[in-house]
């Protein structure tokens, strides 16, 4: 295991599903966490509680990732935060995982809904990115959450996957332009996966969970640890000369 110590991550959405894994799964391999919620409190504060509980301190603060008028107070809560309990110390990984789902027809999908899932999963990890900059040390890394609907398609996620699709290309972008810092930035694509995510179409309706495995090439649809183990792993040295890189956790899904 790369040396972590006294390291620093935060995760936005770590309050449930993927992002909740992803932060168990950092403080697994030593770093502390700081994890974001838009609602769910108490949520966060058990997630914070089994963080303590494997030895690390954590963190959580409340922020609505689709309204980018909040970034300068969250900024300013994290500096506190960091200035308070880690001495000054800087932010070695910051994971966008924060995001909902929709399904919608092309058809039929409104303009209001289109503009929510770019708020959620576009506009808003691009500007608290970039509000969060200067709160980011030099050789971090940044993970951002994409989605095998950015590769495949299904019926109805015509917003959300395009927006998915444009957040592998800012994740190219970025890792272009922050490599002066040394700053890594890569994408994790998770497939399917048996979460409350949207509503729990995956986990909770049998035929379609049958379905996804039987297009799989592990024979199963995805786990939320399946996901938290590889954000981990990026934020760590051991992934230090992957960059650029989308990288996609679907068991081999349709290939």
């Amino acid at each position: 295991m790369s040396n972590t110590t006294n390291k620093i991550a935060l995760v936005t959405g770590g309050s449930r599903g993927l992002g909740k894994d992803s932060a168990l799964q950092l403080a697994k391999k030593g770093f502390d966490v700081i994890i974001t919620y838009q609602t769910k409190k108490e949520d966060a504060e058990n997630v914070v509680s089994q963080i303590n509980n494997i030895g690390k301190k954590a963190f959580s603060i409340q922020l609505d990732i689709a309204t980018t008028s909040g970034f300068e107070n969250f900024k300013t809560e994290i500096k506190t935060i960091l200035d308070s309990h880690f001495d000054g110390k800087k932010l070695d990984a910051l994971v966008n995982n924060a995001g909902v789902g929709i399904n919608s027809p092309f058809e039929t999908t409104s303009e209001e809904a289109l503009d929510a899932m770019t708020n959620i999963h576009f506009k808003g990890p691009y500007f608290l990115t970039q509000t969060l900059l200067p709160l980011l040390d030099d050789g971090s890394s940044i993970v951002n959450t994409s989605s095998g609907l950015a590769r495949f398609s299904f019926a109805g996620y015509s917003a959300y996957g395009a927006m998915k699709a444009a957040i592998d290309s800012l994740t190219r972008y970025q890792a272009l332009e922050l490599g002066v810092r040394k700053i890594r930035v890569n994408s994790v694509a998770p497939g399917a996966i048996e979460t409350d995510f949207g509503g729990g179409f995956v986990r909770d309706n049998s035929d379609m969970n049958q379905l996804i495995a039987s297009q799989t090439a592990l024979g199963r649809v995805g786990l939320a640890d399946d996901i938290g183990s590889v954000v981990a792993f990026l934020c760590t040295e051991n992934s230090k000369w992957i960059n650029a890189q989308r990288i996609e956790v679907s068991g081999g899904f349709k290939i």
